[in-house]
């Protein structure tokens, strides 16, 4: 059962003055009405009253939006002392909030400390500067390390949100960006596949011929690479892709694919196939595969649909490359979450 959950609050930070290629400001700007602090208070109270017969161990109060902490201090502070209300009374018992690199400093982690805020998480999108560059993140790569710096040394969580596929990007600096996010020593992190949304300069990119979005197997493919490289160094990847929710306008995605409500588990179905294999290539060179052919597939009951993969095409795989082999997929609840194991 799940034991940890987030009551998200969308602050919109109206006015960017940032321009990234990949967002729609002016739609965010038009659907996003000010939001007032008896506003939150009823958003905290509807997700109080589905929460409280499900003995939760965490509740996060988790202010989301284009950048929490590039509204106004005193706004800021408005909305973090109700935080705080619930917190002291032990009804929440973390504070959370999304912001961009450049918008982090003293100042403003003062405050956040002054409200006993928690967690602070960065939209980083790629560590590599010429892809900040080409999409338009105004800021810098130094700007992330002091961010992420000053964060750690202000004794607050750090999370990382990573994008890929973005202009300019190829897969070595995507692996680059995760390389230097486990370097950030983060607790947290997301992985988002960029989508291209109509009334974007994104869109325009393409429409010219100077960005192609990536396929849906070569997004899950790097995502992949990425996520191992976070999993090993004991990062938590709250997040693979994107739900129909987080996009301006779901339609807007032109080709690429790289939208799927099912991301994760394409990524994480990838993930236990090449594990799987690997095994069963060694048992194979190892002469410990029986001459009846049987052998099993094992995991965690919570990581069964990971295994056998989005719409069983796991299955599918091992069966069509491995035809004399007879394959049963079972779950052990002795077995680690996300491990995957060939017994003979």
């Amino acid at each position: 059962m799940k034991k940890h959950a987030i009551i998200p609050v969308f602050i919109p930070h109206k006015g960017c003055p940032n321009d990234c290629v990949f967002c729609n400001q002016k739609v965010i700007t038009a659907r996003t009405a000010h939001v007032t602090e008896d506003d939150v208070r009823r958003t905290i109270e509807q997700y109080l009253s589905t929460l409280s017969s499900r003995n939760m161990e965490t509740i996060e109060l988790a202010f989301f939006g284009g950048s929490f902490t590039g509204i106004p201090l005193e706004e800021q502070s408005s909305f973090l002392q109700i935080a705080r209300e619930y917190k002291d009374r032990g009804i929440i018992q973390k504070i959370h909030m999304s912001t961009r690199p450049d918008y982090i400093n003293e100042e403003i982690l003062d405050n956040l400390i002054k409200y006993d805020a928690d967690v602070i998480e960065l939209g980083v999108q790629s560590f590599h500067p010429e892809v900040l560059q080409a999409s338009s993140r105004g800021h810098s790569q130094e700007d992330i390390y002091r961010a992420c710096s000053l964060i750690k040394d202000y004794g607050l969580e750090l999370g990382i949100q990573l994008m890929i596929g973005l202009p300019e990007d190829t897969r070595e600096r995507c692996i680059y960006s995760a390389q230097e996010a486990v370097r950030m020593n983060p607790s947290i992190a997301r992985l988002y596949p960029t989508v291209v949304i109509n009334d974007t300069e994104l869109e325009r990119m393409y429409r010219r011929g100077e960005y192609n979005p990536l396929t849906t197997e070569e997004a899950v493919s790097i995502t992949k690479d990425m996520y191992r490289i976070l999993d090993r160094a004991g990062i938590n990847i709250i997040r693979v892709g994107l739900k129909s929710t987080d996009l301006v306008n779901e339609n807007g995605q032109i080709q690429g694919h790289t939208y799927h409500p099912a991301f994760r588990q394409l990524v994480e179905g990838e993930i236990a196939r090449e594990d799987l294999e690997d095994q069963l290539v060694r048992l194979d060179a190892d002469g410990c595969i029986p001459e009846n052919g049987k052998v099993t597939f094992a995991c965690a009951p919570v990581s069964f649909s990971n295994m056998t993969g989005n719409r069983a095409v796991n299955k599918k795989y091992f069966t069509e490359k491995y035809p004399a082999l007879k394959i049963r997929f079972t779950t052990d609840s002795s077995i680690d979450t996300g491990k995957y194991i060939v017994l003979v």
